[in-house]
């Protein structure tokens, strides 16, 4: 990379984040492509260390976040555990694919939502497509893993309840969410699973895709 005599003295953002992203390791995810929609809430935080282990196991990810989800976490961090653009606007164009960016689905083996809002699990109940991440989810072929976070009482509401069902109905995974303090101060069901979890889930899930596929192949 090459560094102006005007810009020696303190990195652009940009030039930050190739700095530090490193290239995937050689893992057991290498191969697979994981997209990782990111809606807003407290729990991103736990989303950078799943990009970021998912990463050292050799998988590709590729970040979508939303408005909000920028509120919480800059898609600077992202960029810098991924190593690669952050998806944050259809009106931005980031990577060199048709404008509404559905060819990024297209090499997707699974697309994990963390954390999954309740807005967010309504708008995929519904079909709705008014934003980056949920155009990208209309149009995904590949699994998709959804790990919610909220309070407790947005979980357990009726229309939310509904909303879930429906989206397990048509095959949609789901992971948590789990029970403990929440950042509302209260204890109940809305914490997003732990990272561990969730990359363990994304590793099984990767596996099965890859077992179909080599079954389908000997067919």
């Amino acid at each position: 990379m090459t560094v102006s005599p005007e810009s020696s003295g303190s990195p652009s953002a940009r030039d930050a984040a190739e700095l530090t992203a490193a290239e995937p390791a050689a893992g057991d995810l290498s191969g697979f492509e994981v997209l990782v929609g990111v809606c807003g809430g407290i729990a991103v935080y736990k989303v950078c260390s799943v990009v970021s282990q998912l990463v050292q196991r050799g998988a590709g990810v590729t970040c979508v976040m939303t408005k909000a989800a920028t509120r919480f976490v800059k898609p600077l961090t992202f960029e810098a555990l991924s190593g690669r653009k952050v998806l944050t606007s259809l009106w931005k164009p980031q990577f060199s694919y048709d404008p509404q960016h559905i060819k990024l689905t297209n090499s997707a083996d699974v697309f994990l939502v963390a954390p999954a809002t309740a807005n967010m699990i309504g708008k995929m109940a519904c079909g709705l497509a008014d934003d980056t991440l949920s155009t990208l989810l209309i149009s995904v072929d590949c699994p998709v893993l959804v790990a919610p976070a909220m309070n407790d009482r947005m979980w357990e509401n009726k229309v939310v309840a509904d909303n879930v069902a429906r989206l397990r109905e048509l095959g949609y995974h789901f992971i948590g969410p789990a029970e403990g303090w929440l950042a509302c101060r209260s204890v109940g069901r809305g914490r997003l699973e732990e990272p561990e979890a969730i990359i363990k889930k994304v590793a099984d899930m990767l596996a099965e895709r890859c077992k179909s596929a080599t079954e389908r192949g000997k067919a």
